[in-house]
């Protein structure tokens, strides 16, 4: 992994998971199964890995555990096998972030590639209507913030390698599916060509919208740069991410937020 997310921290391949550093916390890691998502994907019937992801939610280095807890931030980390999912790219569930309750707001994410190609796709309600529909293309080094309330999920765009991301969290974070579920998935399916291309195909059980295909921002207006780790900015200053689980600290950036 070339890029440096700030402490000592290392993805496995074979078991998937992650190897900490002496000065780094984390749990054992979480398995995402084929069978566990099938209910998502445009296929449930489709081949793929087994472990299609595993999640080690909670890692940083140890000295900030403490202050983790007291900011109610949580630090997760992802990585996702090689491979695909019949037609479509290994990607996680849609879903949307639960209404935390100590803010009373379903809670934003900020992003960082690690190794990998990365999409982050989001819309802005798993309502009928979709509203706005994105798909950030993402390289290692990349932020990408999904506001509050968003539906969204992360996807591997090359089949040819793991992807790898980090991602502060709401420390109470949680997920809801049943809205996607009933559309039977997000407005858009990614589809894999042959020869490991991305196309997009559309959800029929949504209103007809437009998908929009950009690059990530560069996120100034939340005080994000593009030159350290966001991990290396959190320990530059302990409050800049404090509108992950506090979002109405930044309330007027939520309005037509571009990701």
């Amino acid at each position: 992994m070339k890029f440096n997310p700030g402490f000592e921290i290392k993805p496995t391949i074979n078991p998937m998971g992650f190897e900490y550093g002496e000065s780094v916390f984390g749990p054992k890691v979480e398995n995402r199964t084929l069978d566990a998502i099938r209910k998502s994907l445009r296929d449930p019937n489709c081949s793929g890995p087994e472990i299609v992801y595993s999640i080690a939610m909670d890692v940083g280095k140890k000295e900030h555990l403490r202050l983790f807890e007291k900011l109610h931030l949580l630090f997760g980390v992802v990585t996702y096998a090689a491979g695909r999912l019949g037609e479509e790219p290994i990607r996680s569930q849609g879903h949307i972030h639960k209404i935390s309750p100590h803010s009373n707001w379903s809670t934003p994410e900020v992003y960082e590639i690690w190794s990998g190609k990365a999409i982050i796709y989001m819309q802005e309600t798993a309502n009928d209507n979709p509203g706005r529909c994105f798909a950030v293309v993402a390289n290692p080094g990349d932020v990408v913030i999904v506001p509050p309330y968003w539906a969204h999920a992360t996807i591997s765009a090359d089949p040819n390698q793991p992807l790898t991301f980090g991602a502060w969290c709401d420390r109470e974070y949680g997920f809801e599916y049943d809205d996607v579920r009933a559309h039977k998935g997000l407005a858009w399916f990614p589809i894999l060509t042959p020869g490991g291309k991305i196309e997009w195909q559309k959800n029929k059980n949504y209103a007809d919208c437009e998908l929009i295909i950009k690059s990530p921002e560069i996120y100034r207006q939340l005080k994000i740069t593009p030159e350290k780790s966001i991990y290396n900015q959190f320990e530059e200053d302990k409050f800049r991410f404090m509108f992950v689980p506090y979002p109405a600290l930044q309330k007027e950036v939520w309005k037509g937020f571009i990701p």
